[in-house]
């Protein structure tokens, strides 16, 4: 018995549209993930680009438990002396609502050259409208 081990030429990558009208923030970035990741492909393997393209839509319509509207922060400094800038997730919500649900995703992808090919793959649009109409499967396969 020899060990199957996946190479470049076996990588299958499917398209999935997930509406993240509703959904909670941590929970839709684990599946969107995942999905980014492979893991639940049969073909998975850690070293690999295995994982299928995702596009999340309405993600201005999306829900946070507790009081993290007021209470999250997303921090970032220019460098330069006085270049320390803060801002809550609901500033963030209302003026780039992709951002938060990028930035939960990005969190949970590996932190290397393969992480930044993962998300790659990811698109999030606002609204329920995306011009990617010509890569999703047919109704029924592949929507979350």
């Amino acid at each position: 018995m020899k060990t199957y081990s996946v190479k470049a030429a076996d990588i299958e990558r499917g398209w999935h549209v997930i509406d993240a009208e509703g959904r909670v923030l941590g929970d839709l970035a684990t599946e969107v993930a995942c999905l980014l990741m492979g893991k639940g492909k049969v073909k998975f393997a850690r070293h690999l680009d295995v994982g299928d393209n995702v596009i999340v839509i309405n993600a201005a319509k999306i829900k946070v438990t507790g009081n993290k509207l007021q209470d999250k922060f997303y921090y970032r400094h220019s460098g330069y002396p006085g270049g320390f800038k803060a801002e809550n997730l609901e500033k963030v919500m209302a003026t780039k609502p992709a951002k938060a649900i990028e930035h939960a995703v990005k969190g949970m992808l590996p932190q290397n050259k393969l992480g930044k090919a993962m998300i790659g793959k990811l698109r999030i649009y606002p609204g329920a409208e995306h011009p990617h109409i010509a890569q999703v499967p047919a109704a029924g396969e592949g929507q979350v």
